[in-house]
């Protein structure tokens, strides 16, 4: 924007909700957000089921604890970490420090490479224990919808925030050009060092020449002009 610095007008400006949603980083944080609540929500909810002869629940994913407790893990903080992104945009335009400008930015660029590298491991994750999962261990295949948008939702999450980075990546290059020529542009008027002489008014000027008187003629004081004579003795 115009006047500001890293996507955001000056400090102190009203907060447009309309204009806020219609950014394309908020728009993604919210369906990274979505997207999180639909991966740790199925897995809590069908991801762990039990045999009629056993009481104790296991992970649909292989029997494996661990691939259900990673799903649900990086689910709830990515839920978490939208949450405070979102929060962070909207008190974004109030920060009136560049400074404090460029780390939220370069925190928002490294959280969403975290978080994309963390999703691209879930996926891989919970797509290798579902593919391994032993038929016998779940005949009836209870909860293999909710396995199945769980591994979906993990992929397309890797995608959302692979483009949260790239967006603030964009913010911190579009900053770094604004912030650069703010703190290097000097108005030559105001540089000592350049060799132009002072700027003179009318008024100035008219003064100038009007206090301005020319020498006397060098024969004005010639003794001939003067008709002065000398005496002899």
């Amino acid at each position: 924007m115009e006047g500001g610095a890293y996507g955001a007008g000056k400090a102190g400006g009203a907060f447009d909700p309309q204009t806020f949603v219609r950014q394309p980083h908020t728009a993604l944080r919210l369906v990274s957000w979505v997207f999180s609540i639909v991966v740790f929500g199925c897995i809590v909810n069908e991801g762990y089921t039990n045999r009629q002869d056993e009481k104790e629940e296991h992970c649909i994913f292989n029997h494996n604890h661990n691939a259900c407790n990673y799903g649900i893990t990086v689910g709830v903080l990515a839920f978490l970490s939208c949450l405070l992104y979102l929060a962070l945009d909207v008190y974004f335009p109030q920060i009136s420090s560049v400074k404090d400008r460029k780390k939220a930015v370069l925190s928002d660029i490294g959280v969403s490479g975290l978080w994309a590298f963390l999703w691209f491991v879930g996926f891989c994750f919970l797509a290798n224990q579902w593919q391994v999962s032993k038929h016998e261990d779940n005949p009836l295949n209870e909860g293999a919808d909710a396995a199945r948008a769980a591994i979906t939702f993990s992929f397309f999450s890797i995608f959302t925030w692979v483009g949260q980075a790239f967006l603030a990546y964009q913010r911190y290059r579009l900053g770094a050009d604004s912030a650069l020529f703010s703190q290097d542009y000097t108005d030559p008027s105001q540089d000592s060092g350049m060799p132009y002489a002072p700027y003179m008014n009318e008024d100035d000027a008219t003064d100038a020449v009007g206090t301005y008187q020319q020498p006397p003629p060098a024969d004005a004081f010639d003794t001939a002009a003067q008709g002065y004579q000398t005496q002899s003795y």
